[in-house]
């Protein structure tokens, strides 16, 4: 299984991103888009338009790894930026994906 840790570099494709892209879609969103080898064992995020599911892709020295979470309710935070790129640390990509609002108030839904 792979792991994060504090000195794995996060790369963020802002905007809306087509989650029907699996494996090979996604890689080439990284080398077209955020210009950066997928096998380099950064993670890469992608949001849908509706911004409550993500897409992550990475490298774990062996094959591609290709994470998903929907959320029930609410929205994730992410930045609306079409086709740009942002890169996080890895402590700020774990209060996103826990719901932390990076600019304003949102609804946040957990059971």
């Amino acid at each position: 299984m792979f792991h994060i840790n504090e000195k794995t570099r996060v790369f963020l494709k802002t905007g809306a991103t087509d989650l029907r892209n699996a494996f090979e879609g996604l890689r080439g969103l990284v080398v077209q888009i955020i210009q950066q080898q997928p096998l380099s064992g950064h993670l890469f995020i992608f949001c849908n338009k509706g911004r409550n599911r993500i897409k992550c892709l990475t490298w774990d020295g062996s094959g591609m790894w290709v994470c998903a979470k929907k959320l029930e309710g609410g929205t994730f935070d992410f930045p609306k930026n079409e086709n740009s790129v942002a890169e996080m640390s890895c402590a700020q990509l774990k209060l996103l994906l826990e719901g932390f609002e990076f600019r304003s108030r949102r609804g946040w839904y957990r059971r």
